[in-house]
């Protein structure tokens, strides 16, 4: 129960097409007196897979420039300006669908640091669980 969650909740915040929350509803469903480690555990899967993210963005300012990288300079100067306007606090957007992954693979371009990365990022995503939970838990009530 609890590694399925980790690995769904991990794999959704990476650049792979994952998604982590109808899984964590389901858990809560049948055992809402486990939310908290529910929530816990899909947040830290979710924040290590956005570290994942900070990661390759560190690593792909060595390599933006090669022929065979599968984004564009012009997307990537897009995003960074983006980044660069609404600075750090950008991250709280971190959960959203299509733009919270690249937003955190910017934040590794531009070397954010990871203490502010792991704690904007970790705000972002376990508040998202918790809305999660909340819809769950009035629904379920």
């Amino acid at each position: 129960m609890y590694i399925s969650l980790f690995i769904s909740a991990f794999l959704a915040a990476t650049i792979l097409p994952a998604q982590s929350e109808a899984l964590l509803a389901y858990q809560v469903s049948i055992a809402p007196d486990l939310v908290l480690k529910l929530v816990a555990i899909a947040t830290a899967g979710n924040v290590l897979g956005a570290i994942v993210n900070w990661w390759l963005g560190k690593l792909t300012a060595n390599v933006r420039q090669k022929s065979w990288f599968p984004v564009s300079e012009k997307k990537l100067l897009k995003g960074e300006l983006y980044y660069k306007k609404f600075g750090r606090y950008s991250l709280l957007l971190s959960w959203v669908p299509f733009i919270g992954d690249p937003i955190t693979v910017v934040a590794g371009i531009l070397r954010e640091p990871l203490w502010s990365f792991i704690i904007l990022v970790t705000i972002s995503k376990c508040t998202r669980y918790l809305v999660v939970v909340g819809l769950v838990s009035t629904v379920f009530a």
